[in-house]
């Protein structure tokens, strides 16, 4: 976990990577309640049975499963001592989806600030995801995501 004093001390990062995350095993559970929450229910992330025998071996992760942990994995990457009043998700300038997450996968997220914005309403800030899986060369995405701190 990487600390910083201050929003001062994240801008000047900026051209870094932050860090990775810990591992976190994607398990059954989790894809349900996810499916649950959606109401995605396609057979590959929830059917068992049919998913063994389906193009995987296995149920997988919903790509946009994957995609919400970026929430997760951020303040376990770095933290601010002097937080700031609130930052906020400003959205997405791609994602890509590159290889499916199956069931009992161990993934991580890597971050790194590429872009810092100031505007009358705060700090942009532009940072990208690898979220990799454990024992794989290719990651399951690539996200570049914005994150506006209001100080």
């Amino acid at each position: 976990m990487r600390k910083f004093a201050d929003l001062d001390e994240l801008i000047a990062a900026e051209g870094e990577e932050l860090g990775s995350s810990d591992w976190l095993e994607i398990d059954q559970d989790r894809i349900d309640r996810f499916a649950d929450a959606t109401g995605d229910h396609q057979w590959i992330h929830v059917d068992r049975e049919k998913a063994a025998s389906g193009p995987f071996g296995s149920t997988i992760a919903h790509g946009y499963l994957s995609l919400s942990l970026l929430a997760y994995f951020g303040p376990r990457v770095y933290t601010l001592e002097k937080a700031p009043t609130m930052g906020i998700n400003y959205g997405l300038n791609k994602v890509r989806f590159l290889q499916p997450v199956k069931v009992g996968a161990r993934v991580r997220d890597k971050i790194r600030l590429t872009g810092v914005r100031s505007s009358d309403k705060g700090v942009l800030l532009t940072m990208e995801h690898t979220v990799e899986i454990e024992d794989d060369e290719r990651p399951a995405l690539v996200a570049e995501a914005l994150v506006l701190i209001v100080p």
